[in-house]
C-alpha cells in the first residue's frame, strides 16, 4: 500500500496546486485576492480547504474512497465547466513542474525516515516561494530589456490612457483616428497591468511604430504609477472616473487618486483630465468635455457638436452610447495635439468601427444582437438599456448585473431593466437574491450555469427579438 498511498499524496498535493494556480492567475498572482476577494469562497471550502482537512483525519481506506469516487469526479467537471480556464503559460507550467518536484522529493525523503508522514502544505508552500521568487527574477530582467527596446525606437511618442470605464474604447478609437496619419501600436486587447505591458513591449512593440498607445489599469494604489515609470509617456488620457472597484479602493477620493498617478510620468508633455476629476488648471492639463453638445443618439450611431478654438465642430461617428461622444472628444483633442487636421479627424470618426462586445450591434438568425459583455460600469450599462429602449420590438437581457459595485448601483440598474425589458435572463449567482427582491414587472429567469445559455436563448426567445449582453462576469464571479 506504500507505493499507493504515494501516488495518491501526489495526485491530491498537483490537484491542489491545480486549483491554485488556476485563482492565482485569475486574480493575477495575488495571493491576498485569491483568499480575500474571491466571489466564489464556496470553491475553496470545496475543492481546497476539505480534501486538506479529511486527507489529515480521515483513515486512509476513507480518504481513498473520498478521494477517487468523489473529489475528482466533481473537480474534473469543475474545471471542464469553468468558462476562463487556466491557461497553461509560461509560468503555469513552471509553477506545476516545480511543484511536481517539490512533492517527490518530499515523498522520497519520507519514506526513508521512521514516521513517514506525507503533508500536503508544505510541497504547495516551498512551491509557491519559490516561484514568487523566481517570476520576481525574471519580471525584473524582462523589464529591464523592454526599456532598453523602448529606448531604441527614435521619437516614439507615447500616449497613456486610464479610467474607471471607458479606457479600452478610448484606446480603440484613438488608435482607429490615429492610424490615418502614422504608425501606431496600441496594447491589445485588455492588457493594462504592468506584467502585460513589459511583455507586449518585448515580443509585439514594432520598431517603427511612431505613436505608442498603452492602457493602465489599477487594482491598487501605486500600479499606474509603476506602469508610468516604466514608459514614460509624452501624454495622458484620464477618461471618467467612478465607483468601478470600489471593493478594492474602498473608496472614490482613493480611486481618484490612484488614477492621477498616470500624470506623474516624467516626460508628460500635456494630459487630457475628464471633469469627474476634481483637480486644480495646469497649463500642461486640459479638461474634458466642458463644450460638448450631444444632438443625436439611436442604433444609428451618435452625432455630437464640440467647441475648438472658439468654432463650433460638428461630429458623426456610427458607434452606438451617447457616452461615446465624451470619449471621442478626449480623442479628438489628442489627435489634434499631434498635428492631425480637424477634417482629418472628421473623416475617421465617420468611417469609424465599434469596439467588439462594447455596445456592437449585429444580426443573428433574425435576431437583433447588442453586444455590450465587456461593458461593466453603469453609466454604460444604463446606457445600453436606453438604447434597447428606442427598438419597438419584444427586448431580452442576458447579464450578471455590476460586479465589484455597490448595491445602489445594481439596484438602479435592475430597476431600469425591469422597465425596459420583456425577458430578463440573471447569469451567475453573485446579484440573483438582489435582483430577484427588485424586478417584479417581469420575474427573471435565473442561470447557474453559462453553458446552459444556448439553451435558454433557444427556449425563450424567437425572432424579431432584440437580445442585449449586458456585461459578462466570468464565473468564477
Amino acid at each position: 500500500m506504500e507505493y499507493f498511498d504515494i501516488f495518491t499524496h501526489i495526485l491530491v498535493v498537483m490537484s491542489l496546486g491545480w486549483y491554485m494556480i488556476t485563482n492565482l492567475q485569475w486574480y493575477n498572482y495575488k495571493l491576498e485576492r485569491v483568499i480575500l476577494k474571491h466571489h466564489k469562497q464556496q470553491w475553496h471550502i470545496v475543492y481546497f480547504a476539505t480534501p486538506l482537512v479529511l486527507f489529515y483525519i480521515l483513515p486512509s481506506l476513507y480518504f481513498d474512497v473520498y478521494f477517487y469516487l468523489l473529489y475528482l469526479t466533481s473537480f474534473v467537471i469543475w474545471n471542464r465547466n469553468l468558462d476562463k480556464p487556466v491557461v497553461l503559460t509560461s509560468r503555469v507550467k513552471r509553477f506545476l513542474a516545480i511543484l511536481l518536484f517539490t512533492t517527490f522529493a518530499i515523498d522520497a525523503l519520507v519514506m526513508f525516515s521512521e514516521t513517514p508522514v506525507y503533508g500536503l502544505f508544505l510541497p504547495l508552500i516551498i512551491t509557491y516561494a519559490i516561484t514568487t521568487l523566481l517570476e520576481k527574477m525574471f519580471f525584473l530582467s524582462f523589464k529591464a530589456k523592454a526599456k532598453e527596446r523602448l529606448k531604441t525606437i527614435r521619437d516614439l511618442q507615447i500616449i497613456a490612457i486610464t479610467a474607471s470605464y471607458g479606457k479600452t474604447s478610448i484606446k480603440n478609437y484613438l488608435y482607429q483616428v490615429l492610424s490615418k496619419k502614422f504608425n501606431v501600436y496600441m496594447t491589445p486587447r485588455s492588457v493594462n497591468t504592468i506584467g502585460g505591458i513589459v511583455k507586449d513591449v518585448n515580443i509585439d512593440l514594432p520598431l517603427d511604430t511612431q505613436v505608442y498607445i498603452a492602457e493602465a489599469g489599477a487594482r491598487e494604489t501605486g500600479d499606474i504609477e509603476e506602469i508610468v515609470n516604466f514608459i514614460e509617456p509624452q501624454y495622458a488620457i484620464i477618461g471618467s472616473v467612478g465607483e468601478q472597484h470600489i471593493e478594492y479602493f474602498k473608496t472614490l477620493d482613493n480611486i481618484i487618486h490612484t488614477k492621477m498617478e498616470i500624470l506623474k510620468s516624467p516626460k508628460l508633455v500635456h494630459g487630457f483630465v475628464h471633469d469627474s476629476v476634481p483637480m486644480l488648471q495646469y497649463d500642461t492639463i486640459t479638461k474634458y468635455p466642458s463644450n460638448l453638445n450631444i444632438t443625436r443618439s439611436d442604433l444609428n450611431g451618435i452625432w455630437f457638436d464640440l467647441s475648438i478654438d472658439g468654432q463650433t465642430e460638428h461630429f458623426h461617428a456610427p458607434i452606438l452610447g451617447s457616452f461615446n461622444a465624451i470619449n471621442l472628444t478626449s480623442v479628438i483633442l489628442m489627435a489634434k495635439t499631434l498635428g492631425m487636421s480637424l477634417d482629418e479627424i472628421k473623416i475617421a470618426l465617420h468611417n469609424m468601427k465599434p469596439v467588439n462586445h462594447r455596445l456592437h450591434l449585429s444580426k443573428s438568425n433574425g435576431k437583433l444582437i447588442l453586444d455590450d459583455s465587456f461593458n461593466g460600469n453603469l453609466e454604460g450599462m444604463l446606457e445600453a438599456v436606453q438604447i434597447a429602449s428606442t427598438y419597438e420590438g419584444r427586448k431580452v437581457i442576458i447579464t450578471p448585473g455590476l460586479v465589484e459595485s455597490t448595491m445602489e448601483a445594481n439596484v438602479e440598474f435592475a430597476n431600469a431593466i425591469d422597465e425596459v425589458f420583456d425577458i430578463i435572463i440573471i447569469t451567475g449567482d453573485l446579484n440573483a437574491k438582489l435582483f430577484n427582491k427588485v424586478i417584479v414587472k417581469h420575474k427573471p429567469i435565473f442561470l447557474e450555469n453559462k453553458s446552459k445559455m444556448q439553451d435558454i436563448l433557444l427556449k425563450e426567445t424567437q425572432m424579431g427579438d432584440l437580445i442585449l449582453f449586458a456585461n459578462d462576469a466570468p464565473n468564477f464571479i
